[in-house]
């Protein structure tokens, strides 16, 4: 059995209009919400073995946070630089590529592709993943690359303001 945590990058800042996307930053929300989320994820006492995040700045900067909850360095961090406003078929690919020694993994992106994604992964349907928004299924299967075809279980979905 593998679990699979989809995390949409925290609220990024807009000050910046000339700013490239790419590099756009957390805002102030993002800054609180990101560390908020990750510590709900260890009150449920979930293990994560793997941080895997899209390279632009905000969503990179929000594993960063997941990964300093567990105690983990920013170099541990999975860089997959196709993350970055990727479609559904990306997280497909890139999950299959994972190895099979890690059990849970937390993937770290962009909407509309998360939400893309997730709407295909389950018959739980989400409008929109917020921002910091998670979305986990388990996944009957002891090898990711066939992450496509194994049965999918939803898990659960949290996000800010669920509270």
């Amino acid at each position: 059995m593998k679990q699979l945590l989809v995390v949409r990058h925290a609220k990024s800042s807009w000050d910046f209009s000339s700013m490239n996307d790419f590099d756009r930053p957390l805002n102030d929300r993002g800054h609180r919400d990101a560390p908020m989320m990750a510590k709900r994820l260890l009150h449920k006492q979930i293990s994560i073995d793997a941080f895997i995040a899209s390279t632009a700045k905000r969503a990179f900067t929000t594993a960063t946070y997941f990964a300093e909850a567990y105690g983990l360095k920013e170099k541990n961090i999975i860089r997959v630089p196709e993350l970055y406003h990727a479609a559904a078929s990306v997280f497909y690919h890139v999950i299959t590529k994972v190895d099979d020694a890690f059990n849970t993994i937390a993937v770290f992106s962009h909407n509309p592709g998360i939400s893309e994604f997730v709407n295909e992964l389950t018959d739980a349907s989400i409008d929109n993943v917020p921002t910091c928004g998670i979305f986990a299924v388990t996944i009957h299967t002891d090898t990711w690359k066939d992450f496509i075809t194994a049965k999918k279980d939803f898990w659960f979905f949290d996000y800010p303001k669920s509270i």
